[in-house]
């Protein structure tokens, strides 16, 4: 009987430690840190839990973060990349798998939801590049060391929002008898073909923008996969997915595309070096 008793206490340490052993490799998954914040940030934990984040808070794999009106978030990951999430955004950690010197091991995938944010990639995107992407519902984005800037439009009822955009370039069109249409932001964007709009390979422009993924690289190279293949969008360029069953296309021009940060926030990752450069007196190298 001793033996039995014995024999099952052993068995009930040995799961609980397993237990807790797990619990601890979950805990562990931490993918990066809140930096910079203006306003409210929530994480919509694996579990279902939600938590409201502030400066230094912890991101997990798994977490669902949602940048709330007028909030500006950048979030800072432990391979030395990061994201800065506009107001409005939605987006989830789905994959990350960092450690310096386990290059195998490297995973790191996200989300848009809805929403923008601008993404500079780390030691993680530099070595291994085919392990970094950023998914949407119309197109993935695909990094070859970069500093980009990504805008999901959601359909707000099937695809009733692209029709009267399209409508409405149309209408614009035929006003202005070929010459160059102004955005709200009085950014100037080409005349759009009738054949092009009819094909919905061209979106509108300003607040009225159809619905789907917009780009704008600003170093480097990104591109765009989806079903119908892959598009290359370099330094300079902007691209545009409508649907993950057509093709991605280069814009001619800035579709309405806007990201303005708060001023306390570094313009990116050479700023902040600059920064604690010239705090510490030492030299900082920068990994994209």
């Amino acid at each position: 009987m001793l033996q039995i008793k014995n024999s099952t206490a052993i068995k009930f340490f040995f799961i609980a430690a397993l237990c807790l052993s797990c619990a601890l490799g979950f805990a562990a998954q931490i993918a990066g840190t809140v930096t910079h914040l203006s306003g409210p940030l929530i994480a919509k934990k694996a579990d279902g839990t939600v938590k409201v984040l502030s400066l230094q808070s912890a991101i997990e794999q798994g977490d669902t973060l949602i940048a709330e009106k007028d909030t500006y978030a950048r979030i800072k990951f432990a391979d030395n990349s990061e994201i800065v999430l506009r107001p409005n955004t939605q987006i989830k950690i789905d994959q990350f798998s960092f450690e310096e010197d386990k290059p195998n091991n490297d995973g790191f995938t996200m989300t848009l939801i809805k929403g923008g944010l601008r993404a500079v990639t780390g030691l993680l995107g530099k070595r291994n590049k085919e392990r970094f992407g950023l998914n949407t519902p119309t197109a993935s984005i695909g990094i070859r060391g970069t500093t980009f800037i990504a805008e999901y439009v959601p359909p707000e009822s099937s695809l009733a929002a692209y029709n009267m955009a399209t409508t409405a370039a149309l209408q614009a069109r035929a006003g202005t008898k070929g010459r160059t249409i102004l955005s709200d932001a009085d950014a100037p964007v080409a005349a759009i073909l009738p054949l092009q709009l009819a094909a919905n390979e061209m979106p509108g422009n300003g607040a009225g923008r159809a619905p789907g993924l917009y780009v704008q690289v600003l170093d480097g190279t990104i591109f765009l996969k989806n079903s119908t293949g892959s598009l290359d969008v370099t330094a300079g360029q902007f691209g545009f997915a409508i649907s993950f069953t057509k093709p991605p296309i280069i814009l001619p021009n800035n579709p309405g595309m806007q990201f303005s940060p708060p001023g306390s926030f570094p313009a990116n990752q050479s700023q902040e070096n600059a920064n604690n450069e010239s705090k510490s007196g030492s030299l900082i190298c920068e990994v994209r």
